[in-house]
């Protein structure tokens, strides 16, 4: 670099300065003109009756929480001791499968068979008192809402959409079920 070039001083590369106004030329920001009543103005009084329907309004939301806040804490202990209820109804079956498992080995086994049979009666009745009923019926019309269709067969002496035989019986009522019946249907006898 020679002697002459430091000397010079550096090109202002800076943006220009903006021209000097006086104030008089100088603008004035624009204004948004506002509502007449908007700014820091006080609202009017309000009316008694809407200051008790907002209080009556507060109550009835914190009534709401609350009630949504209690419902949350005995959900977990209704459902606990529905299971605890079902649970306690089936004890007695568990222990008569037992007491029949014990006595397996009898010399009558019609007494087992009765047993056993004694047992599933006792099942059926706890689930029917638990408002799930048994229904195996024969003989009577095909309902959609109660039964499965498993089979159909050729049965010249029944009308068409009878139930003819029960294959797994149905637990419950209509709209109200743990399982339909499996059913053999008949079907039109042509």
């Amino acid at each position: 670099m020679s002697d002459q070039e430091q000397t010079r001083p550096a090109e202002d590369r800076s943006p220009p300065e903006p021209e000097q106004t006086s104030p008089e030329q100088t603008p004035t920001p624009q204004t948004i003109p506002r509502a007449p009543g908007a700014g820091e103005q006080e609202q009017p009084p309000r009316r008694p009756e809407v200051e008790e329907l907002e209080d009556r309004w507060r109550r009835a939301l914190a009534d709401l929480d609350n009630l949504r806040k209690r419902y949350a804490r005995e959900l977990p202990r209704e459902r606990e001791a529905e299971r605890a209820k079902v649970a306690a109804a089936f004890l007695p079956v568990v222990d008569n499968l037992e007491l029949a498992l014990a006595h397996a080995g009898a010399d009558d086994p019609g007494t087992i068979v009765s047993g056993v049979r004694a047992v599933r009666d006792q099942a059926v009745e706890v689930l029917r008192s638990l408002g799930y009923p048994r229904y195996d019926e024969t003989g009577v019309p095909f309902q959609p809402e109660q039964h499965e269709v498993v089979s159909v067969v050729d049965e010249p002496d029944t009308t068409a959409g009878t139930v003819v035989q029960v294959l797994r019986p149905g637990y419950g009522e209509p709209g109200h079920q743990l399982r339909p019946a499996a059913v053999a249907v008949s079907r039109k006898w042509e």
